[in-house]
């Protein structure tokens, strides 16, 4: 109990400093310091709004909003079976990969890019000694000025992401930074293209984004597995923002086989795919 009351309020005074609320303790004639009256309420509602915040920016989008990128060019590149999953995304073929894992070679990471140019497919072959556990920085990947087609930002977004878009990679850095000679930078136009703050981040079971189905093969590869792995870029036309990424898995033992495609929306905007511009919903 001494260590809860302890921490409590070595997470309150952070919070004072953090928010500046100046003279926010007052010391009365026992010496005992207490918190003027009127900062517990604002702690109170800064820790409300905040919460409320994340949870905006969590939330998925809607079916409705997902289902305005499948398109007849897209829905032709991923087949009939598509069905909703309820947290973002798409289930494509049963949630069965097409994939063969019945691979002998060493590990690999390539990339293609489509008749226009566009970051179009990553394809790979991984196992442990293809993750990277360091950070861009010390590998030499951090963030550059670079932008991919179609990467008008918009930032003080409100009710979610506070900007509209990262530079989303084919194959993601934590999957394939270990292999040598393969250009994991967020600079390569072979592997980058312009993706939604939520279809890049998102990693929950109940907000299903890219990060969240590259965690399931992070983790098999930790574990020791060997994962066939495909990533394809789907677009409409000749958009320069993809509709969404069509995310494909195969381990060799069985254990991770899934097929979706997560839409390139987030709930706060909508998109011109045809050029980037974003406006807020």
């Amino acid at each position: 109990m001494f260590q809860r009351k302890h921490q409590l309020w070595r997470i309150i005074l952070m919070l004072i400093v953090v928010l500046g609320i100046g003279g926010a303790l007052q010391k009365p004639a026992d010496g005992k310091a207490i918190l003027r009256p009127g900062v517990v309420q604002r702690l109170l509602s800064w820790g409300r709004n905040n919460s409320y915040q994340q949870g905006q920016q969590q939330l998925p989008p809607t079916k409705q909003q997902a289902m305005v990128v499948l398109t007849p060019a897209v829905r032709q590149q991923l087949g009939t079976n598509i069905t909703w999953n309820g947290h973002g995304a798409f289930i494509i073929n049963n949630n069965r990969s097409g994939l063969n894992a019945n691979v002998a070679s060493a590990p690999y990471a390539v990339n293609h890019v489509d008749s226009q140019g566009r970051a179009w497919q990553g394809d790979a072959w991984l196992n442990r000694t293809t993750r990277q556990y360091q950070n861009r920085t010390a590998t030499g990947n951090g963030a550059t000025g670079w932008k991919p087609a179609g990467f008008l930002q918009a930032y003080n977004l409100t009710g979610g992401y506070s900007h509209a878009y990262d530079r989303g990679h084919l194959l993601g850095y934590a999957l394939v930074g270990g292999i040598r000679g393969f250009n994991a930078s967020e600079s390569n136009p072979r592997n980058i293209a312009t993706q939604t703050a939520w279809a890049n981040e998102a990693r929950s079971s109940m907000s299903t984004g890219q990060n969240y189905y590259e965690g399931i093969v992070r983790k098999a590869l930790d574990q020791g597995k060997q994962v066939r792995y495909r990533v394809t870029d789907i677009y409409s036309g000749s958009s320069v923002v993809p509709a969404g990424a069509h995310i494909q898995a195969q381990s060799k033992d069985g254990s991770v086989n899934f097929n979706v495609f997560v839409p390139n929306v987030q709930r706060n905007i909508d998109i011109n795919y045809a050029t980037g511009a974003v406006k807020q919903r």
